[in-house]
């Protein structure tokens, strides 16, 4: 079984307060964004794998691993390889999580990450959700959405929003979802990563002030785009860019090629604009 998981963007992201538990509460719009996709591909037992032969011509080198009871195997392919262990990849923790509660039968996994890491697209939050939906189905557990969504949450703040995958309104810790059907269709969206810039979220997080938006972000996000320029915000803007000024020269450059409206995605380092087509 292959599929794609595709990123997101953040439109809009206010830092409200912090919480007890260190977290912090947030409001945000996450959109799925198809034009950056990984490829993910799980089989059970000594099923064939399709991708591993290609993988190996495109990168030669790959990164590997066996859980300990040998009932998981794990590729990572990449450029650069994936530096990270593969047993603690988000994919590997989402077969053991649901291998708490439910008898998985032995899988191979194997993941070409092809979105940028550390770029505030959650690239590795969608891999994990569409390999909750690729492990439910291999082993015919029928889970519900509910006990998906509990799965997903449990490995990531934003990682329940790609089951559902259309535009969800986030609040929590960006587990709390409700749809929020928004068409900006009528404009080319246009995501870019500037080379050599990774923002941890504890670096975004570093020296942020919460506090609450003087116009409610639903409220924003109703006004036509137009007005969205001087409106809505992402409230890491000010700590990422005060440590990567490239990134704010790069957003003004994209107004300056004519973007209606110019953000960066989530905790960076990503930047999006929306362009009039024509």
């Amino acid at each position: 079984m292959i599929c794609y998981p595709n990123v997101k963007i953040n439109l809009g992201l206010n830092v409200l307060r912090k919480r007890p538990d260190s977290y912090h509460d947030l409001e945000t719009l996450f959109y799925p964004y198809e034009g950056l996709c990984d490829c993910l591909e799980i089989v059970t037992g000594d099923d064939y794998s399709h991708t591993l032969a290609s993988l190996k011509d495109r990168y030669g080198t790959l990164s590997q691993a066996i859980s300990a009871d040998g009932k998981l195997m794990i590729t990572l392919a990449g450029e650069p390889t994936p530096a990270w262990d593969p047993l603690k990849d988000l994919c590997a923790k989402a077969y053991f999580l649901i291998a708490q509660e439910h008898k998985l039968p032995p899988m191979k996994l194997f993941l070409e990450k092809r979105s940028p890491v550390g770029a505030g697209l959650g690239g590795g939050s969608a891999d994990a959700a569409f390999a909750i939906r690729m492990i439910d189905s291999l082993a015919s557990l029928k889970l519900g959405e509910k006990e998906m969504v509990g799965y997903a949450a449990a490995l990531g703040s934003d990682c329940a929003f790609f089951l559902y995958n259309r535009p969800m309104f986030g609040s929590g810790r960006g587990e709390i979802l409700e749809d929020f059907p928004i068409d900006i269709s009528a404009y080319r969206l246009e995501v870019m990563v500037p080379d050599g810039i990774s923002v941890s979220t504890a670096e975004a997080y570093r020296g942020i002030v919460p506090k609450e938006p003087e116009i409610p972000l639903k409220e924003v996000l109703r006004m036509p785009v137009g007005k969205w320029k001087d409106l809505l915000h992402n409230d890491f803007e000010e700590t990422v860019f005060a440590c990567h000024p490239r990134l704010k020269e790069e957003k003004e450059r994209m107004y300056e090629r004519g973007a209606v409206y110019a953000s960066m995605s989530g905790s960076g380092s990503a930047l999006f604009a929306l362009f009039n087509k024509g």
